[in-house]
Order: structure tokens, then sequence, then C-alpha cells
């Protein structure tokens, strides 16, 4: 860890300046779509459906995400870890506990998406409830696990945010890698990709399919994919081998995850993009009341 007043093996005065000046732009940019997204849906009565109540799901995610983005482009900036190792526990449980629930709602969206244009027949409310309910209890449950014991939370290289420690690459490490990896993103990846291309099968005979069904897929793929070539890297060789300044690289591709999707599942959908301008515009607002 960074302490006060020096800078972290690896990084000069600039590039702390830049990780740090780069993390509060995502963590801005994630918070401010996301919350906008949040508070449609809280005052939007058509947005109260059970498909919808899957992107809710997601902006709360991605909300936490950007919350854990902006704790540590401040203590970036600060070029010190303020809160302690207990701090640093709380911050590695809230941001991969989040993580994972963002990755698991993308996939509970595209099977939701599948079900209700391949099967015509509408998601339910308890459907719903307890596919939300399933992905925050198995984030935290995977989130937890490390606090126990199995895996372990440790300083990023720059010593101003916490992360699973890689850094290890013992037994412990690489059996907890890969039985999470394979539940927490291989098989909510399976599950999107499976989903919007049994879509495009389906729905591409009659027209264009109502969602874009590539983007959210490559979003899983390219926005975590970094993260997990790393920890498998970790996993099988000496990470040392790769330097400070590359291993952070994951870190900033996964903040700005997000962002990409609010603008895909929010602002790329036409009933919550309205329902956005509602809340920007009391006069329209009022409009449709009267109406």
């Amino acid at each position: 860890m960074a302490e006060s007043g020096t800078l972290p093996t690896g990084f000069g005065e600039l590039e702390v300046l830049a990780v740090g000046t780069v993390l509060l732009v995502e963590a801005l940019s994630g918070l401010g779509l996301n919350s906008l997204t949040i508070l449609c849906f809280c005052k939007n009565p058509e947005l109260r459906t059970p498909s919808h109540l899957l992107v809710l799901s997601l902006a709360l995610s991605d909300s936490g995400i950007s919350l854990n983005a902006l704790i540590a482009a401040t203590s970036s900036l600060l070029r010190r870890w303020p809160y302690g190792s207990e701090g640093c526990q709380a911050h590695g449980f809230q941001g991969f506990a989040t993580a994972l629930a963002s990755i698991c709602s993308s996939a509970a969206i595209a099977w939701g998406r599948y079900h209700h244009y391949c099967t015509r027949s509408r998601l339910d409310w308890n459907t719903a409830v307890s596919l939300v309910f399933f992905v925050w209890l198995s984030s935290a449950f995977w989130a937890a696990l490390p606090l126990l014991g199995w895996g372990h939370y440790d300083y990023e290289p720059l010593g101003t945010c916490c992360t699973l420690d890689y850094s290890r690459g013992d037994r412990n490490f690489t059996s907890f890698l890969f039985t999470m990896a394979f539940f927490n993103f291989l098989l909510p990846l399976f599950i999107t990709v499976i989903s919007y291309r049994l879509m495009e099968q389906k729905l591409g005979k009659t027209g264009r399919p109502p969602v874009n069904t590539v983007l959210p897929a490559r979003t899983l793929l390219l926005g975590w994919g970094p993260y997990a070539l790393l920890y498998l890297y970790a996993a099988v060789a000496d990470v040392t081998s790769i330097s400070p300044k590359l291993q952070m690289v994951p870190a900033l591709i996964a903040k700005a995850v997000p962002t990409v999707n609010a603008i895909n599942y929010a602002l790329g959908s036409e009933m919550v993009h309205r329902g956005i301008w509602q809340c920007l515009s009391p006069q329209k607002r009022e409009r449709d009341r009267e109406q």
C-alpha cells in the first residue's frame, strides 16, 4: 500500500494522477446515468414491470460498482488508502459483490428477454423477484467467501483500492478462482450468448429483434474478460512478470461497464428512455397526466 506522500511501486506522479482521473470520470458517469435510471423506475409507473425489475437490479449493482470506483478514485488522488485494513476488506467485498451481481443481472435480463419475446408469455412478478433475489444472494455468498478464508482481499498494484488478491497464486486462490469463474462468469456469459442467439434465430425471420442482441454479450466479454485473463494468468504463472501499470488496466476497463450498461439497457430502451425524459421534463410529465 502506498503511504502518504509516497508513490506506489512502478507508478510515476502523472500515472497515479491519470488513473485517479480516469476512475473519477468512470465513477461519476456510471453513478449519474444509473442513478437517473433508478429514479425513473421509482417515479414512472409504466416502468414498474417484472422485466424492468431485472434492469433495475442491474442499475443498482452498477451503481455499487461506480461507488466502489469513486472511493478508489479519491484514494488514488490522495495517493494513499486512508481506510485501513478493515476498510480494504469492506471495499473488496462491496466491489466484488456488486460486480458479480452486475454480471448475473445481465444474464437474467438476457433470459428474461428470450422468455418474453420468444415464448410469447410475459415474465411474471414471482419469477422476476426470485431471479433478483437469487442474483444478489448468490453474489453476496461468493463475495463473502474470501472473508471466510477461501480466497483473500488485498490491495490492487496501485495500493489505493482493494480487490480479490491474485498475487499469491496458491492452491487456495486457484481453487476459488476456477469455481467462482465458472458459476459467475462463464455460465452467465453462456446464458447471455445463447439467449440472444436464439432470439436472433427466431425473430430474425420476421424482422429485426426489438433489442440489441450483440452489445450485452460483448460488454460482458470485453468488460470482464481482461480481469478473467489476469486471474487465469496469476493461477498458472508468476503474475509479478506483468508490470503494475498493466495489471491496473483490467480494473479501469471493468469500471467503465456501468456506463456502457446504462447506455444499452436504459437509454437504449424506448420505454426507459421515455421515462427518463419525463423525469427530466416536468412540463411533459404534467401534459401526460392531463391526457
